[in-house]
């Protein structure tokens, strides 16, 4: 699932596309991942998107007051906006209308500048929501910091306040919003610190070093439009660039960056977590997977393959476009 970085890369794109263009009509095609379709369909012709923000994992289309409407007394036609969840295989760009719709394409609103606003989601998982001005706050309640914006002493009183596994309270969007697997593991990576330590253990100093990590990595994982571990592109079709940047992540049965000990998995808040168990220390009793190394994967692979053969067995296909983290 695209984290902060990734968003943050998709909204810049829609900032140079679709900033201060009308809708001038929607076409919905399946319409499971959105709440209430009628609602699109009713409010967003005629409106002007006025700003696109990034809000954790969400993005926000902030939309006009409806044409001529300004002043509606029951506040239907206030400034309001479209909420844009990507799940894990959604994307959203503007595109010239005479191309055709590709695979997917759920959602099409259509510009004033003789573009559309299209919305695909293979799996859809994602989410689009209408939200009136009554109802926005309420939807944004509970949200924890941006992880961009939170200063050094509000991190550390999140974190230490809590007696939660330190790469828990990363994930919990109620403390951090907009961290997901990669960047978490990556920044604990950084900092030296065990995914698995809770946060009431971790001391004044620590809290620091990993609120600078945290805010180095996804500041050069923007820079370099995310991380593409599956399918995940930016508004222009390009990959991220940041996955050949990972120091931990999805790194299991290599070497460590800093001390060439072999990274090693654990399950750490019902999630796959990539670690050094020499740079980063675990919790006393704490025990991570078994870890073969790269190599040695790579060297029994052809015996594999050999033993297939004389058996007269088809391999199985292996699965594809498996996702590794949300």
């Amino acid at each position: 699932m695209p984290e902060l970085p990734e968003v943050e890369t998709v909204a810049r794109g829609l900032r140079l596309t679709v900033l201060g263009r009308r809708i001038l009509s929607v076409t919905l095609r399946k319409t499971d991942f959105i709440d209430d379709p009628s609602l699109i369909e009713r409010h967003l012709p005629g409106r002007r998107i006025e700003a696109v923000e990034r809000y954790g994992k969400f993005m926000l289309l902030r939309l006009s007051a409806a044409q001529g409407e300004e002043n509606s007394a029951n506040g239907d036609n206030a400034p309001s906006a479209l909420l844009v969840h990507l799940g894990m295989t959604g994307h959203i760009a503007s595109t010239a209308i005479a191309e055709p719709w590709e695979k997917h394409t759920h959602a099409s609103f259509a510009l004033d500048d003789g573009r559309e606003l299209r919305y695909t989601d293979a799996r859809r998982f994602g989410r689009l929501a209408y939200l009136s001005a009554a109802l926005l706050p309420a939807e944004l309640e509970g949200f924890g910091a941006d992880p961009l914006e939170v200063t050094a002493e509000e991190f550390a009183t999140r974190i230490r306040s809590r007696h939660s596994r330190i790469k828990a309270l990363l994930l919990d969007q109620t403390v951090l919003r907009g961290v997901g697997n990669i960047y978490a593991d990556e920044s604990l990576w950084r900092a030296k610190i065990h995914p698995a330590k809770l946060g009431a253990r971790i001391d004044k100093k620590q809290a620091a070093v990993l609120h600078r990590a945290l805010q180095d990595i996804l500041k050069k994982a923007i820079v370099m439009r995310g991380s593409s571990i599956s399918n995940f592109v930016d508004g222009e079709g390009r990959p991220g660039e940041y996955q050949h940047h990972h120091r931990a992540y999805g790194r299991e049965g290599e070497k460590c960056y800093r001390c060439r000990t072999i990274i090693r998995r654990a399950i750490v808040a019902g999630r796959s977590s990539y670690f050094c168990p020499k740079c980063q220390i675990g919790p006393r009793g704490f025990l991570a997977m078994s870890s073969t190394p790269t190599k040695s994967r790579k060297l029994a692979a052809p015996d594999r393959k050999k033993t297939t053969k004389s058996s007269g067995k088809r391999p199985k296909r292996a699965a594809r476009n498996r996702l590794k983290t949300k």
